[in-house]
């Protein structure tokens, strides 16, 4: 099972760790990818920090994430899994899963990233400040941007497994599956059940529990039919649409009672 993640905007310092070594990262084909834009980044944010909070879409408040970006390549590195916060995050608690549910984590989630193209939690990472929505000068919007490393990456990556896939839209640009890989991909929306409306703030916050369900429990479902069945065992109502046509991910609705 592959789980796709976003990323938090709000994240965790870097910390006092050896700093960044980009042919350390999982996915090594997207190696060359992320040494363009870590360089567009920084040499941005070294350079006009009035443009580059206009171009990164900073409020004043945020100025310091500037600086934080021009020393990327010296700042201390930590696993992903500690650097992303933010609601999802803390419903999925990482660090409070046991061994094996962690060695699980380690091999099947990833999060997608418009600074890294996609990393495993336990790639060390610095902080930063970088959404797949931004459109870096020399590069232009990332999310386009990655989508040719991504295509020859991402197949690879899933195996021939299950891919769950909890992106956000913003982070779905960059790779779509295709084919046979898009077959046995299935896509998430959380519901309040009384309306069938799609919530937002706890949406992300059903989504970590829901990964951190099928982790605790050991649960390897094969494909998005398996997946529905597991969910509904550890408790989750579901409500599962398969695709009209081959080459097409299945859709899936989590209903909850609460919205906040």
């Amino acid at each position: 099972m592959l789980v796709l993640l976003p990323p938090s905007e709000g994240k965790a310092s870097s910390g006092r760790g050896a700093p960044l070594k980009l042919e350390s990262l999982s996915l090594p084909a997207l190696t060359e990818a992320r040494e363009t834009v870590l360089g567009e980044l920084v040499e941005l944010c070294v350079g006009d920090e009035d443009k580059a909070r206009e171009v990164l879409g900073l409020s004043e408040g945020l100025r310091g994430e500037v600086a934080k970006n021009a020393e990327l390549r010296t700042a201390g590195a930590r696993p992903a899994g500690e650097i992303y916060t933010g609601v999802l995050y803390d419903a999925l608690d990482l660090a409070t899963l046991d061994p094996a549910a962690q060695r699980r984590a380690a091999r099947s989630l990833l999060v997608f990233s418009g600074l890294w193209g996609a990393v495993r939690v336990t790639d060390r990472i610095p902080s930063y400040r970088c959404s797949m929505g931004v459109k870096l000068p020399g590069l232009g919007a990332l999310g386009a941007y990655w989508r040719t490393p991504m295509a020859a990456a991402l197949p690879e990556a899933a195996g021939d497994g299950l891919v769950l896939d909890l992106r956000s839209a913003a982070y779905a640009t960059a790779w779509k599956p295709r084919g046979e890989v898009a077959g046995r991909t299935a896509t998430v929306r959380v519901l309040h059940a009384p309306t069938r409306k799609v919530v937002s703030h706890f949406n992300k916050a059903t989504k970590g529990r829901m990964v951190r369900s099928l982790l605790t429990a050991g649960t390897a479902p094969s494909g998005p039919a398996e997946l529905v069945e597991a969910l509904r065992d550890l408790g989750y109502e579901v409500e599962a649409q398969a695709p009209a046509k081959a080459g097409q991910a299945w859709a899936l609705d989590v209903l909850v009672e609460e919205i906040h």
